[in-house]
């Protein structure tokens, strides 16, 4: 089924995060007692910002939950360009942050060369994977829930034509185009797919302004559904889709009720959750080092129905979608991730 931003079983993701820690990673030393000094843990958010409305506020929102439940303070830093990287994540292992989180795949030089400096401090990365012993690294299979997307904008589609805008023209992204565009000709052959990157530097996530002016490019060509995976710069497309009274499609966090009937769906990753889960295992000394792979069967990744989009996809594309999620899950069907090839 589709989700609501509040609707997944984070009980069963929790169990699954946590267990296949515990069950595969184990043997590495020991690190520190979270009750033993107090428990602080930090979060360094990628470009954007964490008010970005998408993966850098996903990251926040879970942090926000962990703080809400356990009345434990987190630091927090927002970058602003690439050298601090290493030095927020420096001066946080030297004043002994209990858990630091590094939001985005762009914090992996930086984490690979501080946890090797502080090797009884903990790390958690999301969307890369450092490989020291004491680093945690989370990663999603993007592609599935894309070719769910795909599929969604096909059969919605009036016009035959779909459009993506993607952020920074990196590995992971393309795994975002490739996972619709698979989805997208998988539920209708003959259906056109214009596909366009933001930019080659980290500005691409962070630029509303171009994102509208690339969706409003696609409409132009006769795209009436656009999937934005741009981080901030995808609010542009967003506003681009209202005002052109066309469909766009939000990602990373659910952004459906930003423009209520013009967001068809958004590509839900629980990046809240994975923080959450992070924070919570390194509170109660259950956290582990290794890489954990989140998909649709880990309830790590889904579309997102709620009142701001249920009467736009009809129940028959519901079921398809939901039947074509039922197979990859099973293995049926399995979409090429083009970021291993």
């Amino acid at each position: 089924m589709g989700i609501g931003f509040d609707g997944m079983s984070r009980r069963s993701f929790g169990r699954v995060m946590l267990g296949t820690a515990a069950a595969g990673l184990s043997g590495f030393g020991p690190f520190a007692s979270a009750e033993a000094a107090g428990f602080e843990p930090a979060l360094i958010y990628d470009y954007g910002g964490k008010f970005d409305r998408s993966f850098n506020q996903a990251a926040y929102d879970g942090a926000e939950r962990f703080k809400k439940e356990t009345g434990l303070a987190y630091r927090e830093f927002e970058i602003t360009n690439e050298n601090q990287r290493e030095q927020s994540m420096l001066q946080l292992a030297k004043r002994g942050a209990s858990l630091i989180i590094g939001v985005g795949f762009g914090h992996q030089a930086a984490m690979t060369k501080v946890a090797a400096q502080y090797p009884k401090a903990r790390f958690t990365i999301i969307d890369a994977v450092v490989d020291q012993p004491n680093v945690q690294s989370i990663v999603f299979r993007e592609q599935e829930c894309c070719f769910l997307i795909g599929m969604i904008a096909a059969l919605t589609s009036k016009t035959g034509k779909i459009g993506f805008v993607g952020g920074m023209d990196v590995p992971l992204i393309r795994r975002f185009a490739a996972g619709y565009a698979q989805g997208a000709k998988f539920a209708k052959a003959d259906i056109e797919v214009f596909q366009t990157m933001t930019g080659t530097t980290v500005s691409a996530w962070n630029d509303p302004a171009r994102g509208s002016e690339l969706a409003r490019s696609q409409f132009d060509r006769g795209a009436d559904v656009v999937f934005a995976a741009a981080g901030a710069t995808g609010l542009g497309v967003l506003q681009a889709a209202a005002d052109a009274k066309k469909f766009s499609i939000g990602c990373d966090s659910n952004q459906n009720p930003l423009h209520p009937g013009s967001v068809l769906t958004s590509m839900v990753k629980r990046v809240d959750v994975a923080t959450y889960n992070a924070m919570m295992a390194a509170k109660d000394d259950k956290w582990q080092p290794g890489t954990l792979s989140l998909g649709l069967k880990e309830d790590g990744l889904d579309y997102a129905i709620d009142d701001n989009n249920r009467a736009l996809i009809s129940p028959e594309v519901k079921a398809r979608v939901d039947q074509a999620k039922a197979d990859i899950i099973a293995g049926k069907i399995v979409p090429t991730d083009v970021a291993a090839q």
